[in-house]
């Protein structure tokens, strides 16, 4: 029988991320001049005010203020009218020392047994419906927010748009379970108030979507996903009127209250740990990470159309206490998924100092990860500039981005289950 299934997205603007994103870039500047920071970083925005709170084990020094100030003025809040902008709001940093319990039950004399930093389950997914293996409906939400944000910023169309924008798809699949037709498209973006003519000024904003936006999302694809944009879809833009008062002015933003966005867009499983902010040795992250890299292989290999991969852990504790795998009945080889599951467990090292190792978790990565999803993106290696806010001079880092996306296990996973 087939059926509607839909994800959301929201952009760098919105508030949500705004406090993800100050929370990255905390995180990527303390590891940038001390990689074996220990981090813990939350944020709060509202209108004229950033919030930080956490716990920091680190040797190096950094300018909370001026990072923050950077990043929201990098995402577009640049204008006082906003009444939330990166030169004039109030900043209050409560930052302090980690927990030395919490130190002494994760740090280990070898690295390679470094306990886990808290308990908890965490999920990998990936299905063969595109080619990053995300579910179509989430990453179509992240390209109409994307190309949104990119459309803003070049200044040529849409000169009304404002940095906080959400999306919404909902794809309508066949009794296969195939991606049929792009079924709705929800589109809420924030804009100046160009028009005195409310009516008039909707009705610029929904037409501009259908004929600007959409068509350059759709052309992002190939031949096959552009098929599925046909003449039926239901359209809803601003559907609540206008959306001039916005970001963290119109409501209050809080690291880590996107959890389904950042990952796969409510398809699989979350265990409920939030990613920004938090260091490698928090479990939450890292062991995700190390779990979508294993079902994307997995599914890139062909042992399944499907997949979730849990691990899971005790805080302290540096092997994981199990590994669960559910393919959906979408399996394509003769092993059972509890066999699945124990020819995982021998093939990848889940410990976490591997999983930090194998990925190069301690490099100053994050800022990239927190708007428009952690999985899916497109791995890459580039330099990266942070600048010192003492004597020191300002350090090049080389790193590899989303690392955890790379297939470079499918031909082993082959091998261990007699695939060609």
């Amino acid at each position: 029988m087939s059926y509607l299934f839909t994800s959301e997205s929201v952009s760098e603007g919105h508030p949500d991320k705004v406090a993800d994103q100050i929370s990255d870039a905390l995180l990527d500047n303390f590891l940038a001049w001390d990689p074996e920071s220990k981090v813990a970083c939350e944020t709060l925005v509202t209108t004229g005010q950033v919030v930080v709170v956490g716990e920091v084990k680190t040797k190096t020094y950094i300018d909370v203020p001026t990072i923050i100030r950077n990043t929201i003025n990098q995402i577009g809040y640049t204008k006082a009218e906003y009444r939330f902008d990166g030169n004039s709001c109030g900043i209050l940093s409560a930052i302090h020392g980690q927990s030395p319990d919490i130190s002494m039950g994760v740090e280990r004399g070898k690295k390679e047994e470094q306990g886990a930093g808290d308990q908890g389950m965490m999920f990998g997914y990936a299905v063969d419906e595109t080619e990053n293996y995300l579910p179509l409906s989430l990453d179509i939400a992240h390209e109409l927010v994307y190309q949104l944000a990119e459309i803003r910023r070049e200044g040529r169309q849409m000169k009304y748009l404002r940095p906080d924008s959400k999306s919404q798809v909902t794809i309508e699949y066949n009794d296969n379970g195939t991606p049929e037709r792009v079924h709705t498209i929800v589109v809420s973006t924030q804009h100046d108030e160009f028009d005195k003519d409310e009516k008039k000024m909707l009705e610029t904003i929904k037409k501009d979507v259908i004929n600007i936006l959409v068509p350059r999302v759709k052309a992002q694809y190939g031949k096959e996903v552009q098929q599925l944009f046909d003449g039926k879809i239901i359209y809803h833009v601003n559907p609540t009127g206008k959306f001039v008062i916005g970001g963290p002015h119109g409501d209050s933003g809080l690291t880590g209250r996107k959890i389904i966005v950042d990952t796969y867009g409510g398809r699989g499983a979350h265990g409920g740990g939030a990613f920004s902010g938090k260091d490698p040795s928090k479990v939450d992250r890292s062991a995700a990470y190390a779990a979508r890299h294993i079902a994307k292989n997995m599914v890139a290999a062909g042992v399944a159309r499907e997949m979730l991969v849990q691990v899971s852990y005790a805080i302290g504790v540096a092997e994981p206490v199990g590994i669960f795998v559910n393919t959906f009945g979408t399996s394509k080889v003769e092993q059972s998924d509890g066999e699945i599951a124990k020819i995982i467990d021998k093939m990848f090292d889940l410990r976490p100092a591997i999983i930090e190792k194998v990925f190069d978790l301690r490099k100053p990565i994050y800022s990239e990860t927190a708007a428009y999803g952690h999985m899916g993106r497109q791995p890459r290696t580039i330099e990266k500039t942070f600048k010192s806010f003492n004597s020191r001079p300002d350090k090049k880092v080389t790193v590899r981005l989303f690392s955890w996306e790379e297939l470079n296990k499918v031909s082993a996973i082959k091998k261990a289950f007699g695939l060609k």
